[in-house]
């Protein structure tokens, strides 16, 4: 409510071009701040070839068309990391804070923050003030403002789960993959399984990269992954929530563009991910070409052929960051931690 309040006298056919004009130059910004918490500095061609395919993916045009404040929360996600790189623990804090305005999607990288924060808490107790001191101003303004608010958002969270049926990218792959019919049971027994082992085998990577600097590659990987394993755990699989991919997808670029002779199932592995990543230019320019052809009618029976890969590509984006995500020996987790 206060970040859109200014916004409540100025005409709506105006704050919704604006909006979406923001909502571009945002998510391109972010980028580079991802870069930066992955403290990798490519060449300006491949920044620019990363502006140009996350603005046209799926997810983010989706976005833009919905207005969505997934991707306002993306940035600002990527901006409190980037403010806790630069040490900044204070300003990221409060970034994070704002970012709970989404609370399915903040929660995972808050509580990997607050474990990082508590490895190390003389050092990076900024953050925790930050954060704790803008979540006290916005809770208590708006009690202020709505009385009881608090009461009335926990009857909307359980009707957010009944409309949007509460199922994870996970449950949805299987079901495609298996069918819903009398599987449904059995298949949102099977995601949430594999859910707990996801967030378990995170947890366990976290853990030992909890002491790394905030300027290393090992603190930007984890960030990469708890927003990869965002995601897979979140209860909605809209496909605009999978911008949080960006910065896992930037780690897995940077870490095959510095490996000079990768191993066979490496490469497979990545070939997959790549495959599932273009699909969606792949499908639409065919449908698109296909259509103006004057195949009008088959290409329109087949609008679903850019959405197949939709699911795969976050399983495999997890699975991949997941096994590139490593701590550093004990004698570079002396040197960080000096």
């Amino acid at each position: 409510m206060f970040l859109l309040a200014p916004t409540i006298g100025v005409p709506f056919p105006l704050v919704r071009a604006a909006f979406g004009w923001f909502l571009a130059l945002w998510t391109a910004a972010s980028i580079g701040l991802w870069l930066r918490v992955i403290s990798w500095r490519p060449p300006w061609l491949v920044i620019a070839t990363c502006i140009l395919l996350t603005l046209g993916s799926f997810s983010v045009v989706q976005g833009f068309k919905l207005q969505q404040l997934s991707l306002l929360v993306a940035g600002l996600l990527a901006a409190s990391a980037a403010a806790a790189t630069s040490d900044s623990l204070f300003i990221g804090g409060a970034l994070l804070a704002l970012s709970t305005i989404k609370p399915q999607l903040a929660w995972p990288l808050v509580a990997w923050l607050l474990v990082w924060t508590a490895s190390d808490w003389q050092k990076r107790k900024r953050l925790i003030l930050g954060f704790a001191l803008t979540m006290v101003v916005l809770l208590s303004g708006a009690e202020v403002v709505l009385p009881g608010w608090w009461k009335m958002f926990a009857v909307a969270i359980a009707q957010y789960r009944q409309y949007t049926q509460s199922q994870s990218v996970i449950e949805v792959l299987l079901n495609q993959l298996l069918g819903p019919g009398a599987s449904g049971t059995f298949n949102r027994v099977c995601a949430q399984f594999i859910v707990a082992l996801a967030g378990l085998a995170c947890g366990w990577k976290l853990w030992n990269i909890r002491r790394s600097q905030a300027n290393s590659k090992e603190f930007g990987s984890a960030t990469a992954l708890v927003l990869a394993l965002t995601i897979l755990v979140a209860p909605m699989y809209a496909p605009y929530n999978q911008v949080l991919l960006l910065p896992a997808i930037l780690v897995l670029v940077r870490n095959w563009l510095e490996v000079a002779s990768p191993g066979r199932s490496r490469r497979l592995s990545y070939l997959a991910l790549m495959f599932a990543g273009v699909w969606q230019w792949i499908a639409t320019l065919t449908l698109s070409t296909v259509y103006l052809l004057g195949y009008s009618a088959w290409a329109l029976y087949r609008w679903k052929w850019p959405f197949f890969a939709t699911f795969a590509l976050p399983v495999l984006v997890f699975a991949l960051i997941l096994m590139e995500v490593q701590p550093r020996t004990e004698q570079g987790r002396g040197t960080t931690a000096r």
